[in-house]
């Protein structure tokens, strides 16, 4: 059960479900044997959770990596980037001791999140009432409809510039203050107030601006290992998870596009999968169990948003969307997260199929009207009453456990080769 046996590669790690699986855990234990970690997508509404010892850690835009001191982070193209909280970060690691000078590149061609930016996350959610789609309404949608526009589009490249910031300010934000007043009637921004406030904000991420694309492919042909760290997950992707409740980048399938690293070059991906499913705002979840099932797991399994602490909606594991993640994704290895919170159950379901108007089908929709009319049909499984916290090897969990596992294995199609039984690093079972 040697961990180097899953860091002899390039390797991507991703989530297999609605985000929150534990990924940040999983980066953070694979970082130790990488070069560099590097983040490819989202913004601030990711929220990955690392226990060290006592200490914990809460990153919403920095690798987990950033506790490893050897393993430089990267915060690449395909990430949009909040300024202000992402020096919240820094400043919050720098006071705990935790060096990042030379461990912390952000790619000079990120697109930056400005502050009209949450203001039209907030003010669009509030007008939809009660067809909300759930957004974190931390700017990140509109940040990405702006980078498909370009029009409005502000780069890191932009925001280090004075100048080429003050240019882009001066013609968005008197657009914005238009579309703004039409739509939902809301006072006017001054951009001059704006420049003011993120120049100085520019200028203290200056050093750590880069050509993050030319720094990993100088990297990889230097031999360096690098580990690619995906946020929220592959049901959030926009193009394939259950749109319109999905997020607004490609969270299973663009590390590719959101680092500039050819597919070939990835030589494992693990995919990430909790031992239930959890989700977090609105939108169809076949096997959620609004009962005491459901408060059991949330109870158990701490289920708060890391970013939002929202209350996560749990059920019963469906393995119809995971396997349909892990086909997307080309996942070639599973980490189960959480199995612990199972313990004390005598009966545990998983779902194998769905029952929908056209009859049964194990097809996942990425669609939510699609999946909005399907009926969980489950499998049972015999639970076990043992405290999986001591477990330090496969061997060590209870049969009922390891056929659970083996369950997930078989079904999926793809081998568990990690599973955690608590937050700690520690309790991380190998198992290749």
């Amino acid at each position: 059960m040697d961990i180097t046996k899953l860091c002899d590669r390039h390797t991507s790690v991703v989530g297999l479900q609605w985000g929150d699986e534990g990924k940040g855990k999983i980066v953070d234990i694979l970082s130790e044997h990488f070069d560099l970690a590097v983040r490819w997508n989202g913004g601030s509404n990711a929220g990955h959770s690392v226990h060290v010892g006592d200490q914990k850690y809460a990153f919403h835009l920095i690798p987990s990596a950033i506790l490893r001191p050897q393993c430089v982070s990267v915060l690449a193209n395909g990430v949009v980037i909040d300024p202000v909280q992402l020096i919240r970060e820094i400043d919050a690691l720098q006071q705990r001791g935790i060096a990042i000078e030379n461990n912390l590149k952000i790619s000079s061609q990120a697109h930056v999140v400005m502050p009209y930016h949450s203001r039209q996350d907030k003010l669009a959610e509030e007008k939809l009432g009660d067809k909300k789609i759930g957004t974190t309404a931390r700017g990140i949608g509109p940040c990405y409809a702006d980078k498909a526009s370009r029009h409005f589009a502000v780069r890191m490249a932009d925001l280090i510039e004075p100048d080429r910031l003050q240019n882009r300010l001066s013609h968005i934000v008197p657009e914005k203050n238009a579309i703004f007043g039409a739509l939902f009637g809301s006072e006017p921004m001054a951009w001059q107030a704006i420049l003011d406030e993120y120049i100085p904000l520019g200028q203290r991420l200056k050093p750590f601006v880069c050509n993050t694309t030319a720094l990993l492919h100088r990297s990889m042909a230097g031999a360096k290992k690098v580990l690619f760290e995906g946020a929220n997950a592959t049901l959030l992707d926009l193009d394939h998870g259950t749109f319109p409740f999905v997020t607004s980048s490609n969270c299973g399938t663009g590390v590719c596009v959101g680092t500039g690293v050819p597919p070939q070059a990835i030589g494992r991906v693990l995919g990430v999968v909790k031992a239930y499913s959890s989700r977090v705002g609105g939108g169809p979840f076949p096997t959620e169990q609004e009962n005491a099932i459901g408060e059991k797991i949330r109870q158990r399994g701490r289920e708060f948003g890391t970013t939002t602490g929202r209350p996560r909606r749990c059920g019963w594991l469906d393995l119809v969307a995971v396997r349909y993640a892990a086909s997307v994704t080309g996942a070639t290895g599973l980490c189960i997260m959480l199995l612990d919170v199972l313990s004390t159950f005598d009966e545990i379901k998983v779902c194998v199929k769905y029952a929908t108007p056209d009859g049964a089908s194990d097809e996942f929709p990425a669609d939510a009207v699609e999946l909005s009319r399907a009926k969980p049909i489950y499998h049972s499984l015999p639970g076990w009453r043992h405290d999986l916290g001591s477990a330090r090897h496969a061997a060590a969990l209870p049969d009922e456990a390891k056929a659970y596992i083996g369950y997930i294995e078989e079904f999926v199609g793809v081998p568990v080769q990690m599973v955690s039984v608590g937050p700690g690093r520690d309790e991380t079972l190998v198992l290749v």
